[in-house]
């Protein structure tokens, strides 16, 4: 039967005159773009699962060989030597129930195997609205306990409420920050926390050296940022998600302004920037991303894929397809881990999602 199928898929590729590269997708309005190549999607049989049965995971962190997860309904998942342990968090404000929200961002702190520290973002309602915050997190006896508050009263909604935490490689503490949804000019205020790129201090305080004196904003007119990531050579990108497709990934400047909600695509205004890469009508819903030797590996919601872009080239192409939604992307070494998000709400579960998988970079290319 399956030779049957080779030979009928070949004779169609004769009729119809049709080559590997034909779903690649190019930034729109690109004139110097380059030609699409063949495109390396992997197998199935390539994905090795490293962990299974994950409940809405968001943030993948890896110290050794040990990883730990941040579950969106607020538990951390740590997986080692083939075993899972779901470790309670105890936050100090109960966790909002509204759609993308809850415990999103987590990252382990540079000390954390003497310190036993990391850092949260989550979101929390009170009685006069809903809002994010960050604090710090310390691992006792298999509990992660809220400890010290960062920052709070980051503007929430029902949608848009970024969420990324990373350490850049200056040491300081990095935070995506949406606008909300319904009040997308606070991505245009620079008094406001939302539609922002945050950098923070590992002590909560304003690095001195920050684009905007005594704020934590390092660049702003954002819509939905999800994903941050650095080059081996310290280039910034951001992953944002865009209105009606149009979504972004985007070269980061302290004190740059991402144009959000006056321009999108490639719409231009004076002291705004355009995107890198946008998906023109498709979309992509880009998250979590990861940087090596040039090319940026992004993971997708709505795509239902993790996709590679090619800043120098200026192309970008699926490479990992078939799992459903993807949230977040590590690479370590010779490996690139990634995690789906099928039971976030809007994905449809296979059984045993959500999963944690590896495959090898030498599969993608």
């Amino acid at each position: 039967m399956k030779s049957f199928l080779y030979v009928l898929l070949a004779m169609l590729m004769v009729i119809t005159g049709c080559s590997g590269g034909g779903s690649e997708t190019k930034p729109a309005g690109d004139a110097d773009q380059k030609p699409e190549g063949k495109e390396a999607v992997a197998q199935a049989d390539q994905l090795e699962v490293i962990a299974k049965n994950l409940e809405v995971p968001w943030s993948i962190n890896k110290i050794g060989e040990t990883f730990y997860l941040s579950e969106r309904p607020g538990s951390i998942v740590k997986v080692e030597g083939g075993s899972t342990e779901r470790q309670k968090v105890s936050f100090k404000k109960e966790l909002s129930q509204a759609a993308e929200a809850g415990f999103l961002g987590f990252v382990l702190a540079p000390d954390f195997e003497r310190s036993n520290k990391a850092f949260a973002y989550y979101t929390y309602e009170n009685g006069t609205g809903q809002f994010n915050r960050i604090v710090e997190l310390t691992l006792k006896n298999d509990k992660w306990v809220e400890g010290k508050l960062l920052l709070d009263n980051i503007p929430s909604g029902r949608f848009h409420h970024g969420g990324r935490l990373k350490i850049g490689p200056d040491g300081m503490l990095y935070a995506t920050a949406g606008d909300a949804a319904t009040t997308p000019e606070i991505a245009q205020d620079l008094g406001s926390l939302g539609g922002k790129i945050l950098r923070l201090n590992l002590d909560g305080s304003v690095p001195d050296d920050n684009p905007f004196e005594g704020s934590y904003v390092y660049s702003y007119g954002h819509r939905n940022p999800q994903g941050l990531a650095w080059s081996q050579d310290g280039t910034f990108y951001a992953s944002e998600h865009g209105p009606s497709a149009h979504d972004e990934i985007n070269l980061i400047e302290a004190g740059n302004n991402y144009g959000w909600p006056e321009i999108t695509g490639d719409e231009k205004k004076q002291g705004m920037e355009t995107p890198i890469f946008h998906s023109g009508t498709d979309t992509w819903a880009p998250s979590g991303m990861a940087a090596h030797r040039g090319k940026l590996y992004v993971a997708t919601l709505r795509g239902n894929a993790l996709r590679e872009f090619d800043p120098a080239a200026k192309t970008t192409k699926e490479v990992v397809t078939g799992v459903g939604r993807i949230r977040d992307v590590l690479v370590e070494g010779d490996d690139l881990y990634f995690i789906s998000n099928n039971t976030d709400g809007r994905g449809t579960p296979s059984e045993g999602d959500d999963k944690l998988y590896r495959v090898k970079l030498e599969n993608l290319q």
